[in-house]
């Protein structure tokens, strides 16, 4: 299998009572003109799930409450996979492109997780005719319903 090079690009953070995103100076230039998106895809690195044991599940049983008795990983947003590669949709609160820091509300990274992309939402990334399986056919069709969505009662962990 062919091999490939990712690095870090910055890292998640926590500050001020919001999150981060922290771009390192090598890569600021990249934030010109990011300005005006209200909601941005970050691509982390899931360093905590990176251990060889855990890069070799690839099945799940059952981490939805309401889902079927197994799952392979790649039915799963679990962090647990053969490349912890994980995204989050952020929303921005403000941008401080000067010192690379993107402050959103939330993201769900630990802080220090490393961050290796980061691109821009917008409408054409949403799905008109979205379909999933029925075991999750009630969770939150938008982003901005799912903080109110009580999500401690779907998972098994």
């Amino acid at each position: 299998m062919e091999k490939i090079e990712v690095s870090a690009i910055g890292k998640t953070g926590f500050h001020d009572r919001l999150f981060t995103v922290e771009i390192d100076e090598l890569y600021r230039a990249g934030l010109m003109n990011i300005e005006g998106f209200g909601f941005l895809q970050v691509l982390w690195w899931g360093h905590l799930y990176a251990k060889p044991a855990q890069r070799r599940i690839i099945t799940v049983d059952k981490p939805y409450k309401k889902g079927p008795d197994k799952l392979g990983v790649f039915a799963t947003r679990s962090p647990v996979r053969p490349n912890p590669l994980l995204l989050s949709v952020i929303q921005v609160i403000r941008i401080d492109a000067k010192a690379g820091i993107i402050y959103t509300p939330y993201i769900d990274a630990e802080p220090g997780s490393p961050v290796v992309d980061i691109k821009p939402y917008h409408g054409s990334d949403r799905i008109k005719n979205l379909s999933v399986p029925d075991w999750c056919k009630h969770w939150p069709e938008w982003y901005e319903d799912s903080a109110a969505f009580d999500w401690h009662k779907e998972f098994n962990f």
